[in-house]
């Protein structure tokens, strides 16, 4: 009777994503707050539409209107803030040269595989991205595998999006069987929020053509607060492992997040609760929009050098910022904080 329920949640992924939380205002009624006193913020949804899974939602604190996951997707009136240095491009990404695909990378190609996302961050750094103008079909995904094929430095392919894995399950298999046809193509990356917002998402049929892919596959989630993580959360992470994926995370820090350093510690022993090791711990990308979330850098290396000293190295992300136009993660030197290393 177990296995029938676990099977039939399977199926319902794609319910869980037809109902998502569209309006503000219903999303502060399920939390238990009241839409008057933040008359202002609703306005702000005009400038990023909001989408927010009742999973989601449900992992959220009643009556609390700092809650780490709630600031996250809740529209603010501080998003029509204008700020020097943040703009809507802040990756240089909009004017790529083939649409749906960034090769920023010498070894790694990005695909936008889906560009829809089943939660809206109002941190994306791609909340002004022209996602209309890098919609890939079939037809368009077999020039990218083309132009993967061409260039024998490229050895790993990266599903982003938006989000991947709003892309069913046959989809995906039916990818994995063109890229594994190239003989230099060493690793897939799938980057997804999908396992937090709605873990159902990680079915059976999906692990199991992972598993059988002789491609190395990394799973990088994106979680950004210990609260994120529950049993679902967990019980989809052991279906991945049990495939052989390597399980990753990357986070963003977030002003009134998880801009502490107990916020980062329970995060990381959360993770690996989870058997997630944390990767990367992004500075904030400076997008129009969201500079209400941005925090200065020294008190990021702050945060760090307190980090190495309360966990352990493989516990402890690396701080990194990403600039446009360059050609890798720009490393943060904790050597301007308080610590040499």
């Amino acid at each position: 009777m177990i296995q029938r329920n676990e099977a039939n949640l399977h199926k319902n992924w794609q319910k869980e994503l037809a109902n998502v939380v569209t309006c503000p205002k219903t999303l502060l009624e399920m939390v238990g707050l009241s839409s008057q006193a933040h008359e202002n913020d609703l306005k702000a949804r005009s400038l990023f539409p909001v989408r927010v899974p009742v999973p989601f939602i449900k992992k959220m604190r009643k009556g609390d209107v700092n809650d780490p996951l709630l600031l996250q997707v809740m529209p603010r009136h501080q998003e029509f803030l204008t700020k020097t240095g943040f703009n809507k491009d802040p990756l240089l990404e909009q004017d790529n040269e083939q649409p749906g695909l960034l090769h920023k990378y010498k070894s790694r190609v990005l695909i936008m595989f889906k560009t829809g996302c089943a939660v809206n961050c109002r941190y994306c750094f791609r909340r002004h991205f022209p996602y209309q103008e890098n919609q890939l079909n079939k037809k368009s995904l077999l020039d990218a595998l083309s132009y993967i094929k061409s260039d024998a430095n490229i050895n790993e392919v990266i599903l982003s999006g938006g989000d991947p894995l709003m892309a069913k399950d046959d989809a995906i298999s039916w990818f994995l069987d063109e890229l594994e046809q190239l003989p230099q193509i060493k690793r897939m990356r799938i980057h997804s929020r999908l396992p937090v917002v709605i873990p159902a998402r990680i079915t059976d049929e999906l692990c199991a053509r992972l598993q059988q892919s002789p491609l190395k596959v990394v799973f990088i989630n994106h979680i950004n607060h210990a609260n994120e993580i529950d049993d679902e959360f967990k019980a989809a992470m052991q279906k991945l492992k049990q495939a052989g994926v390597t399980l990753l995370n990357q986070a963003v820090i977030l002003k009134e997040v998880n801009d502490t350093v107990e916020a980062q510690i329970n995060l990381s022993e959360a993770l690996f609760d989870a058997d997630v090791l944390p990767y990367y711990l992004y500075l904030l990308d400076k997008v129009e929009g969201a500079s209400h979330f941005d925090i200065e850098e020294p008190q990021a290396i702050e945060i760090m050098a307190e980090l190495l000293e309360a966990l352990p190295g493989f516990l402890v992300p690396k701080l990194v910022r990403e600039i446009g136009g360059q050609k890798s993660k720009t490393p943060i030197d904790l050597k301007l904080g308080r610590v040499n290393l």
